[in-house]
C-alpha cells in the first residue's frame, strides 16, 4: 500500500478540506492553473490557426514549390522553359507530391469605360487544381480549359470586380505593355474572394494559351511548374529532394532551372507569420510561471496548516522524503483538477469559435473574416504534460520546508 498516496487522498477529500482555512487560497491556485491552461490552449490554437489560414491562402496562389528559369527575376515578365521535361514523371511519383501543373504569368492592365487596374495574369492549363479557389468562389464558375479551343473567360477577385464595377458575364479590355502593345477582350466567368487583399487585387486567371501567344512563345513553352505537397512543415525537405533532380540542370531548350519554395516567393508574409511564434512563447512562459507560483503559494499555505500533522508523522518515525511525497501528491491532485477545468474551458471556447465564428475580424487588416482556430490535440497534450511537469517540479522547493519542521516546533505551533 502506498501510505503517502493514501494520506494525500484523505487530505484533499471534501470531508477533510471543507473547514480548512487554506481552501480559498487553494481554490485560487487551482483557478490560476485552469485559466492559464485555457489561455495557452486558446493562444496556440489561434496562432497556429492564423498561420495555417494565411499560409494556405498564399500557397493557393503560388503552390508550395515552383520550378522556373534560373534567369528569372522578381518581375512578372518571365523567361520561358520547355514543358517537355523528362523529370516531370519522376517528381509526380515522389512520395508526398499531390500535384504538378504548368503556368505562365504576365503583367497587364484591365480597362473598363471608367476605370483602370494593374494586375498579373496567371495562365493555367487543364492540369490546374481548383480545389483551393472552389471554396472561395462567390459568383460564377472556374475556368474550363480545353486543348483545342482558346477560352476568353477569366476568373477575377471580388476586389478587382468592385474596383472596375464588374460582375459575372461582363466583358473588359486588357492591355499588355510590350513592343508592340497588345490588347485582348475577356469575359468574367467567375469571381473569388480569399480576403487576402495583397494577392486578391493582383491575380487574374486566364487560359494559358493567351499568354503563350502574347509572349510569342512556342506551344511547349511556359514560365514554370507549380508543385503542391501534402505537408507544409516538410517543404524544405521536399525542396531539397526536388532540387537534387532538377536544380542546376539544363532544360532541353538550353535554359537552366531553379527550384524555389513559397516562402522565398513571399518572404514578407512568411517572416511576419514567423514572428507570431514569439508571441506564443511569451504567453506560454507567463502562464506557466503564474500557474506555478500560484501553486507554490497554495502549497506553502497547506504546509503551514498541516504543521501539527507533520510533527505527528515525524514523531511516529516518518522520514522527511515520505512526508514531502504526501504534499507532492496533494499538489499533483490539485494541478490535475486545474488542468481538467482548463481543458474544458479552453477546448469549449475553441469549438464555439470554430463552429460559430462569433469573434470577427477586419479582413482588410487580418486577411480573415473571423478568428481562425486550429484545434490540434497533440498540441493540447503537450501543453497539459508541460504544465504538469513544470508545476510539479516547482512544488519540490516549498516541500523541502518540511525537513526544517521538528515535532517540538509543531507542538508549539499548534
Amino acid at each position: 500500500m502506498n501510505t503517502e498516496l493514501f494520506i494525500a487522498r484523505r487530505l484533499v477529500s471534501k470531508r477533510h478540506s471543507a473547514n480548512s482555512f487554506s481552501r480559498p487560497i487553494v481554490a485560487v491556485a487551482v483557478g490560476g492553473i485552469a485559466i492559464g491552461l485555457a489561455v495557452m490552449i486558446l493562444a496556440v490554437s489561434i496562432v497556429t490557426g492564423f498561420k495555417k489560414e494565411i499560409s494556405g491562402k498564399v500557397i493557393g496562389f503560388g503552390a508550395h514549390i515552383q520550378i522556373v528559369n534560373y534567369d528569372n527575376n522578381t518581375s512578372y515578365e518571365t523567361l520561358p522553359i520547355t514543358q517537355n521535361q523528362d523529370w516531370v514523371g519522376k517528381i509526380s511519383g515522389m512520395k508526398g507530391i499531390e500535384s504538378i501543373n504548368k503556368f505562365i504569368v504576365k503583367a497587364g492592365i484591365l480597362k473598363t469605360e471608367d476605370y483602370l487596374h494593374g494586375v498579373v495574369f496567371k495562365g493555367i492549363d487543364r492540369d490546374f487544381n481548383w480545389k483551393f479557389f472552389n471554396q472561395y468562389m462567390v459568383e460564377g464558375d472556374t475556368l474550363v480549359i480545353t486543348d483545342s479551343v482558346k477560352s476568353n473567360n477569366v476568373v477575377i477577385s471580388q476586389y478587382i470586380a468592385n474596383a472596375l464595377k464588374l460582375k459575372k458575364g461582363d466583358s473588359f479590355a486588357a492591355y499588355f505593355i510590350q513592343d508592340p502593345p497588345r490588347m485582348r477582350k475577356f469575359t468574367v466567368a467567375g469571381i473569388y474572394n480569399t480576403q487576402l487583399e495583397d494577392l486578391d487585387k493582383l491575380f487574374v486567371f486566364v487560359d494559358i494559351k493567351h499568354l503563350r501567344k502574347l509572349n510569342d512563345w512556342e506551344d511547349d513553352q511556359i514560365t514554370g511548374f507549380e508543385i503542391h505537397v501534402d505537408d507544409f512543415s516538410k517543404i524544405t525537405e521536399y525542396e531539397k529532394n526536388i532540387n537534387r533532380i532538377v536544380g542546376n540542370n539544363f532544360s532541353p531548350d538550353g535554359s537552366m532551372l531553379k527550384v524555389r519554395n513559397i516562402s522565398e516567393e513571399y518572404p514578407g508574409i512568411f517572416d511576419w507569420l514567423s514572428l507570431l511564434d514569439i508571441n506564443v512563447w511569451v504567453i506560454l512562459i507567463l502562464m506557466v510561471s503564474v500557474a506555478g507560483f500560484n501553486m507554490v503559494s497554495g502549497l506553502l499555505v497547506i504546509i503551514l496548516e498541516r504543521v501539527n500533522m507533520i510533527g505527528i508523522l515525524k514523531s511516529m518515525g516518518a522520514e522527511n522524503f515520505q512526508i514531502e511525497k504526501v504534499f507532492i501528491y496533494i499538489s499533483g491532485f490539485l494541478i490535475g483538477k486545474g488542468l481538467i477545468i482548463g481543458n474544458v474551458v479552453g477546448i469549449s471556447l475553441c469549438l464555439i469559435q470554430m463552429y460559430t465564428g462569433v469573434i470577427t475580424l477586419d479582413p482588410e487588416s487580418y486577411y480573415v473574416a473571423t478568428v481562425p482556430v486550429n484545434l490540434n490535440f497533440l498540441h493540447i497534450l503537450i501543453l497539459n504534460a508541460g504544465t504538469m511537469v513544470v508545476t510539479v517540479l516547482m512544488m519540490i522547493l516549498p516541500s523541502l520546508i518540511i525537513s526544517r519542521i521538528s515535532p517540538a516546533d509543531s507542538i508549539r505551533f499548534n
